[in-house]
């Protein structure tokens, strides 16, 4: 089992942020912003992104929880599961909301690191980004 571990953290891609969401042009607004990171933004729809999750292995997944947070609810199991074997709680998972939330507001806030409040600005964005790359790479 710890040989798996190992296995897995190595394929962890730290330099990749899976960015989800069901509108294009916020995938792009958040792709750009990640890109002054100096990470790889892979983004995709909340339909195809449990494919690209399992494949890719980002160190960073970005989440647009629309307006009920709930857009990419059914990605949180994989999330999950991805977390423990990485022992790391890779990938780190942000949350893009419409409101301000706490974590007692939030049914998976044990898998979220940090909700970012829209609209999103490199400003806001940004710092929370490299923080997250900052603290996986420590």
């Amino acid at each position: 089992m710890v040989a798996d571990k190992g296995e897995d953290a190595a394929t962890e891609n730290l330099s990749a942020v899976l960015v989800v969401g069901t509108s294009q042009i916020t995938r792009v607004v958040v792709s750009k912003i990640v890109e002054r990171c100096g990470l790889r933004p892979v983004a995709e729809s909340p339909e195809t992104a449990g494919r690209v999750l399992s494949a890719l292995k980002p160190g960073t997944v970005i989440l647009d929880g629309g307006a009920d947070n709930c857009d990419c609810d059914h990605l949180f199991d994989s999330l999950s599961v991805q977390r423990r074997i990485s022992g790391r709680n890779v990938p780190r998972v942000i949350l893009l909301s419409i409101r301000t939330v706490g974590s007692d507001d939030l049914r998976h806030a044990s898998v979220i690191d940090a909700v970012v409040a829209k609209p999103i600005t490199p400003e806001t964005l940004q710092p929370v980004v490299s923080r997250l790359v900052e603290a996986v790479r420590a």
